[in-house]
């Protein structure tokens, strides 16, 4: 299995290659050359557990790795750092299936690629003869961040800092970052928000004399962003884990289709979706659903991508993003895998701040549905899912699950059975639970006593996550402007 850059086609790089690489120097994303077919059949997948699952489909596409290589990164990424033996359960609820991806060690779904992803990457340098130490830089609009520095911390010949922007995550989401522990981890606070620090680390991965500088130093860039492949390929697995958990429990047949909702920011969740449908799952639609920072939604409708709009800080902040990078792929794929024709979109997006697909691309578009969730929506979803069922939704669950009912009541799905993607803890927004259930805001109290709040109107029980950072020490807090990024990072290294 080779991977090209969305940008440039005659790049073919791979897996161990791309995973260490991240991102392409021509700043394109790696996409697989060609999409490979399940090889067992989803009746013999639903028989094994979500590690057999994981190697199974993982090694279609790292087949770079040998066996054994492999098996080691899954045993060690999927363990008792889990709260549960299934690690990604799914609990129904109002007519949907949700699938919880946040059992983790952080409490978000991120961990579900990003427990693994410094084992691939490790492996893949020892494969690769890399001498040099990894520099994982990494934008967060939330859980990644704190993710990626719990999967990094103290691993061997890697550093890793993240840029998270100032005032623009849930008070639980920057405790958990700047309270982590590790030797070679650092979160970074920045004026701005999601996009700037996410154009900030592709400016610096394109910097060809910062690069050299680095490597002068003993050091190559890397990301743990969606960007990178290794992060994108484990999110596949969850997916058909949770078809066979249907299958397995007798709640579909084998062969029945289902339609999959995520709460969709820089579109690598829902793009895993895209690509189990690929390699042979039964699904039906794809649905994109966005909170008020709506720009997908307005480009699945129309077929024109226009970040130039109001940015909105809501109460599900790791959606707040107008700069879907993991969108690429999918573009250069339904664009019949045309690198010249994708680079010149991402350059009108980065000129123009828009760029609209041919009608023939949108024919491409059809395995998805769109649509939006106010803020007054996702609270609402929020209190109606409680009152009616007791199941406790955070808000960007909600979000998926107000667009999954509206776009069903309206007859724009089939009868196929929904699985809504759950991707983070209601804890880690304790403070827009209770409210949004109470119908109050409780601006006087802390994000803290808000938890505990939660835990008395609920009963839901308290992850370890949380009880972790109500102590812990702050070790990193630094806050930047936005053009001090790369003098952080070279500080960082000294």
């Amino acid at each position: 299995m080779l991977y090209n850059s969305t940008r440039d086609k005659n790049v073919k790089l791979k897996a161990s290659e791309a995973i260490l690489k991240g991102l392409s120097d021509d700043g394109g994303l790696f996409v697989p050359e060609s999409f490979p077919a399940l090889k067992s059949s989803l009746k013999e997948l639903s028989e094994l557990d979500y590690k057999d699952i994981a190697y199974e489909i993982m090694s279609l596409f790292l087949d770079d790795l040998t066996g054994d290589e492999l098996r080691e990164c899954i045993d060690n990424a999927y363990g008792d750092n889990f709260d549960t033996p299934d690690i990604a359960p799914i609990s129904y609820a109002d007519g949907s299936y949700y699938l919880e991806l946040y059992h983790g060690p952080t409490i978000a779904f991120k961990d579900m690629a990003l427990q693994i992803l410094p084992h691939l990457m490790t492996a893949s340098a020892k494969k690769n003869g890399v001498s040099k130490d990894i520099v994982i830089l990494t934008a967060t609009s939330g859980d990644t961040g704190k993710a990626a520095m719990a999967g990094f911390a103290d691993v061997p010949h890697t550093k890793i800092m993240v840029f998270f922007p100032h005032g623009g995550v849930s008070d639980v989401q920057r405790l958990q970052m700047v309270t982590q522990k590790g030797g070679n981890v650092s979160a970074v606070s920045v004026d701005g928000n999601f996009d700037d620090c996410q154009t900030g680390v592709k400016q610096i991965f394109n910097d060809a004399s910062f690069k050299a500088e680095l490597e002068a130093g003993g050091y190559q860039f890397s990301s743990a962003n969606s960007i990178n492949i290794g992060r994108l390929i484990p999110q596949i697995v969850y997916y058909v884990h949770a078809y066979c958990n249907l299958l397995k429990n007798e709640k579909i047949s084998d062969g029945d289709k289902v339609s999959i909702c995520v709460p969709t920011g820089n579109f690598g969740n829902i793009l895993a979706a895209y690509i189990a449908k690929r390699i042979g799952l039964p699904v039906d639609r794809l649905i994109c659903a966005s909170n008020v920072n709506n720009v997908l939604t307005d480009f699945f409708n129309t077929g024109t991508y226009d970040r130039k709009r109001d940015f909105h800080l809501t109460m599900s902040p790791s959606m707040d993003i107008l700069i879907s990078s993991n969108l690429e792929r999918l573009i250069y794929l339904i664009s019949g895998c045309d690198d010249k024709a994708t680079a010149s979109f991402m350059s009108e997006l980065s000129s123009e701040g828009s760029y609209t697909i041919t009608e023939s691309m949108k024919a491409g578009l059809d395995d998805f549905i769109a649509g939006y969730a106010s803020e007054a929506e996702t609270a609402s979803e929020i209190k109606r899912i409680y009152e009616d069922t007791g199941y406790v939704i955070d808000t960007h669950t909600a979000v998926a699950s107000f667009v999954a009912n509206r776009l069903r009541s309206e007859g724009k799905l089939s009868d196929a059975p929904v699985i809504i993607a759950s991707t983070a803890s209601p804890y880690k927004f304790a403070r827009s639970i209770v409210n949004a259930i109470k119908g109050s805001s409780n601006t006087g109290r802390s994000d803290l006593e808000m938890i505990d709040d939660l835990k008395t109107l609920t009963d839901l029980p308290e992850p370890e996550a949380v009880k972790e950072i109500r102590h812990a020490a702050v070790r990193h807090d630094g806050h930047i402007a936005i053009d001090e990024m790369k003098d952080t990072v070279r500080a960082f290294l000294k």
